[in-house]
């Protein structure tokens, strides 16, 4: 194994043990395929990371007129440890979204179901779940110190939220 793959799996272990020992993330795995320009990390937040701003327009409809509140179970999160000192192209980037799909593998067959959807009101929720949504990757920079500082990326152009 060379200097560079130890470097690598390095970051992907002080990553996975960010992850799960100060997040309390699950089902953390590193992923490898020949397409990536490195192994990357994919795991279980303890809680929903990221909700499309179109998707939340739509829950607050949804939730206003049931009059009840709508579960946002969290979903398998694709990671990217990258070093601060690492220098990275657009092309790189580019790269990585172009070998993984929209979400991590997962062994339940339900993973890109709306928890709890029924009707045709809250199916429209569907659409920025599982493999409907947008790809992105939370970018796991690994300082010297070994603090990590995580960043959203997401492929393309994204509506920004409305605060």
């Amino acid at each position: 194994m060379t200097r560079n793959n130890n470097h690598v799996k390095a970051l992907a272990s002080i990553v996975i043990n960010n992850l799960e020992n100060q997040h309390d993330w699950t089902k953390t795995q590193i992923h490898r395929q020949p397409n990536l320009p490195r192994p990357m990390v994919y795991g279980l937040p303890p809680k929903r990371l990221y909700v499309h701003p179109d998707e939340q327009i739509a829950t607050i409809k949804v939730e206003k007129d049931r009059g009840q509140r709508i579960t946002q179970n969290p979903e398998l999160e694709w990671v990217l440890p990258l070093h601060l000192a690492e220098k990275w192209s657009p092309a790189q980037f580019a790269a990585v979204f172009d070998a993984i799909d929209a979400t991590p593998p997962s062994q339940d067959p339900s993973a890109d179901d709306a928890p709890g959807v029924k009707d045709d009101a809250l199916a429209q929720l569907r659409l920025w779940r599982g493999a409907k949504r947008g790809k992105r990757i939370l970018l796991a920079t690994v300082q010297d110190d070994s603090t990590i500082t995580y960043y959203f990326m997401h492929e393309g152009l994204v509506k920004p939220r409305q605060n």
